[in-house]
């Protein structure tokens, strides 16, 4: 494992010597335009391993994407080998539908402290809600960045991450998601704790996101991508494609339902994702991801 080999596959030339809040801000944005956030090794009949050097491989050397506890687990070693002060952290993601949240952490994500400050960064969310900047860790102020307004709202030690979100102009309104979710002001993202995590406490986590029929990762096929203004992602065979803050506080949505022979030509041209095994896209959940 080389940093500078890591430096490459994401585009970084800039200088990472200084250990402040522009190298890391700036590195994550790197990451996340570079580093898809995918699950399709689940729907190609891979196993995702829980291993860094097998995450590293996958990730800088064959040029794929990973979900939370592979793209947050790299980063960590990234920060820490840089010299940053970096804690994993557990988390549960909000359900929409179900307006709650599960009994056991779903992600992991870090905290980072430097200068006397706590940051969280999270490189490993995707879809609309990834945040695009390490966000201080203070509750109640509105943090600003381009995908919309996030905030934490911190009561009796427990932090809820929320996204307030723009209203979307969308192309091609058939295609849409329903109205209920396109209507929604403000978005629960997930709660967490600040209490020090180790990786071994995802393992069961990380085999149960792949296996279970009721999970997410299980019921949808999923590769995203951040780009300089916004984001797109192929659910299925749905493709999304978002320009933030288009006009007057408003977000430009693009859908396009793509044709199974489509499917790896848009994978490579859209996200730079080539695979080994053949992908068998699926999309049979109703949870929104937008």
């Amino acid at each position: 494992m080389d940093i500078k080999e890591y430096f490459a596959r994401i585009s970084y030339r800039d200088c990472h010597k200084k250990l402040d809040l522009a190298t890391m801000s700036d590195i994550f944005q790197h990451h996340i335009q570079a580093v898809p956030f995918e699950n399709l090794s689940i729907h190609c009949g891979e196993s995702i391993e829980l291993d860094l050097e097998a995450t590293y491989n996958k990730i800088v050397r064959k040029k794929r994407g990973g979900w939370c506890m592979e793209n947050n687990y790299l980063l960590s070693w990234v920060l820490k080998t840089l010299g940053y002060d970096v804690t994993l952290l557990g988390a549960k993601v909000y359900i929409a539908e179900l307006d709650a949240y599960p009994d056991e952490i779903d992600h992991l994500l870090l905290q980072v402290e430097l200068d006397g400050k706590s940051y969280i960064v999270d490189g490993g969310f995707g879809m609309a809600y990834q945040l695009w900047q390490p966000m201080e860790l203070i509750s109640g102020t509105d943090q600003p960045q381009t995908p919309g307004v996030f905030r934490f709202q911190e009561e009796s030690g427990i932090w809820y991450l929320e996204k307030v979100k723009r209203k979307q102009w969308v192309l091609n309104q058939s295609t849409s998601t329903s109205q209920t979710v396109e209507n929604e002001v403000c978005r629960r993202v997930y709660l967490f704790t600040l209490q020090p995590r180790d990786i071994e406490e995802f393992r069961g986590c990380n085999a149960h996101l792949q296996t279970a029929p009721d999970s997410l990762f299980v019921t949808k096929s999923i590769c995203s991508l951040q780009t300089a203004d916004g984001i797109r992602a192929l659910v299925g065979w749905k493709l999304t494609e978002i320009k933030y803050n288009y006009k007057d506080n408003m977000d430009l949505v693009e859908i396009r339902i793509l044709a199974d022979e489509e499917i790896e030509k848009t994978l490579k041209e859209k996200f730079n994702v080539t695979l080994d095994k053949k992908l068998v896209p699926v999309n049979t959940s109703r949870l929104s991801l937008f």
